[in-house]
């Protein structure tokens, strides 16, 4: 038998591709003030990739661009 060991939360699947990118970029903007952010690119297409979502260049740059946004 199946168990849910973990709750769902309702619209926990429903955000967009942009959404998600701007996810990655805010938890990557907050590791980055943190200090924990020995290369920004590298990071992105770890989280990217991690979350299933594009690492082609364009994505990575923006990215990049969105957690060196003030």
């Amino acid at each position: 038998m199946d168990t849910q060991d973990a709750p769902i939360e309702d619209g926990h699947d429903e955000a967009t591709s942009d959404e998600k990118i701007e996810g990655v970029a805010q938890q990557m903007r907050g590791d980055d003030q943190l200090g924990h952010v020995d290369d920004l690119r590298s990071m992105a297409e770890q989280r990217l990739a991690e979350a299933g979502l594009p690492v082609d260049d364009a994505t990575v740059d923006a990215v990049v661009d969105a957690v060196r946004r003030p």
